[in-house]
């Protein structure tokens, strides 16, 4: 298992390099997911490798083999984001493509912010206009996702999408405690204006039942060159290993998504 030093932290990743790679694709798993998880089960690595696409992907902190802080300061979006370009630092990466799904694609959303320059194309899923005008719980304050992974009776949770949450975080028998302190970081609210002085082009792509994340096309508005893609008959968790996802992304990448703000498959 390779792994490299940011922030003082030990962080595991996969590298899959096919002969003769034509790019470069980082991938940034979601909340309570993991790489192996968030990534090779779901297809996406064997459909880069059969792209020829090399393929790189991380644990985040806090998830899968990496290190697990239970210091909420220890998952301020600019950490993450910082372990992002530490990763491609360490691997002696320029430019490449850059995906992140739900938690995944707000930090792949401050990595480009943080670092244009590392940033050829920008992949969002699993997010959408109810990103804009995002806040974060206040410190201290009462967080209902941390509240659902401390729970010591999972079925004491009523909400759908915090049992949703929970039942996969025991499933890839996630540490608990670090997920919690993860949901309780303080981030800024996003910043408009640089969003929209992003110089690479932008794919948001969502699952037409994803109620949490909103419709893609008000979040790509917010880019230059955005451009959106509804999954149709796809909640937050079935849109990720989704083929139709998979040929937005691809078709994105090849630059045959032309019109900005539509896409529906």
């Amino acid at each position: 298992m390779p792994t490299f030093l940011s922030d003082g932290l030990e962080l595991a990743f996969d590298d899959i390099a096919p002969p003769a790679a034509e790019r470069t694709i980082v991938l940034v798993h979601g909340f309570s997911s993991n790489r192996a998880e968030g990534w090779r089960r779901t297809g996406w690595y064997g459909a880069f490798e059969r792209r020829r696409i090399r393929c790189i992907a991380l644990d985040q902190r806090g998830h899968g083999e990496s290190a697990k802080p239970h210091d909420p300061a220890a998952y301020a979006r600019a950490r993450l984001a910082g372990d992002v370009v530490a990763l491609l630092d360490h691997l002696g990466l320029g430019r490449v493509d850059l995906m992140g799904y739900s938690m995944g694609a707000r930090v792949a959303l401050a990595t480009a912010m943080a670092a244009p320059d590392r940033v050829s194309n920008l992949i969002l899923g699993g997010v959408g206009e109810k990103l804009i005008g995002e806040r974060s719980f206040a410190a201290g304050g009462e967080n209902p996702m941390a509240a659902a992974m401390l729970a010591e009776d999972p079925a004491t949770i009523t909400e759908p999408m915090l049992q949703s949450f929970r039942h996969f975080a025991d499933e890839q028998g996630e540490d608990r405690q670090a997920l919690a302190a993860c949901v309780q970081a303080v981030n800024p609210p996003l910043d408009r204006d640089g969003m929209a002085a992003l110089p690479m082009p932008v794919l948001v792509v969502t699952g037409q039942r994803d109620s949490n994340a909103g419709a893609p096309e008000g979040l790509a508005a917010a880019f230059t060159q955005g451009h959106a893609v509804t999954v149709p008959g796809c909640d937050h968790f079935s849109a990720i290993p989704h083929a139709l996802t998979k040929g937005a992304v691809f078709d994105f990448l090849d630059g045959l998504l032309d019109d900005p703000f539509e896409g529906r498959f």
